[in-house]
């Protein structure tokens, strides 16, 4: 079994980041709605996302970097919003977005790998 300190971070910071890019497009799909609602509604889902993403990087520290543990939180929004922007939207990349999120994600592997020379 995998030390909790292992899995729990990636898992939290996937549901997360789902809650955050929700909060941050969802209200796009009503447009004719007031701003203030969309703010209102977009802050509690943030709370949502705070309550996921403080714990993630609490017991993430025990495991991994500063820096491994925002690098993975900025890949798992690259994923997370591609699933987002398809079921709300149903907009899906083109090919080179997905290039250009595929060198993020090499960019990113390079942070987890040990110091380079």
């Amino acid at each position: 079994m995998w030390p909790t300190s292992l899995w729990l971070p990636p898992v939290l910071l996937v549901g997360s980041n789902i809650v955050m890019n929700v909060a941050w497009y969802a209200h796009l799909k009503a447009p004719h709605r007031a701003l203030w609602t969309a703010v209102i509604s977009s802050w509690a889902l943030a709370l949502l996302e705070y309550m996921l993403a403080v714990p993630a990087n609490r017991i993430g520290a025990q495991r991994y970097s500063l820096a491994q543990l925002k690098t993975m939180q900025e890949a798992i929004t690259l994923v997370t919003f591609v699933g987002v922007a398809y079921v709300l939207f149903g907009v899906r990349p083109n090919w080179s977005q997905a290039a250009g999120f595929v060198l993020i994600v090499a960019g990113a592997a390079l942070v987890f790998r040990s110091p380079l020379g």
